[in-house]
């Protein structure tokens, strides 16, 4: 199923990614979109989309992990930025819980455990 390469991979919208989308349309509206086939990853491949994953534990594409940790880290300090926002629609705290869950996927996609 993945050619040449064993590895399992992140896809590059690993923070927003394609099946989150996916799954929030299918709930809301009952509409179910075909998954690509071929998605971009965070190491700059095209893998089929069934030889990657969202989950830490899985990837085993070592560049695939440090985009994946790099990612997490960003978005966490980008949704603290928006909790701090006047009239943001999240609050400071709520900010935070969101920043320390991407804060700790960061950490389990750290290549050096």
């Amino acid at each position: 199923m993945g050619g040449d390469d064993p590895h399992i991979h992140v896809e590059s919208k690993v923070v927003r990614g394609v099946a989150a989308v996916r799954d929030m349309m299918a709930s809301t509206f009952g509409l179910v979109g075909d998954l690509p086939s071929r998605i971009a990853t965070g190491c700059g491949l095209r893998a089929p989309y069934a030889m990657t994953s969202p989950r830490p534990e899985n990837v085993t594409c070592l560049a695939c992990r440090e985009y994946a940790r790099l990612e997490h880290l960003r978005f966490a300090d980008e949704l603290e930025r928006l909790g701090r926002m006047p009239g943001s629609t999240i609050s400071a705290d709520q900010a935070k819980l969101a920043a320390d869950r991407h804060r700790d996927l960061a950490k389990r996609f750290s290549v050096a455990e």
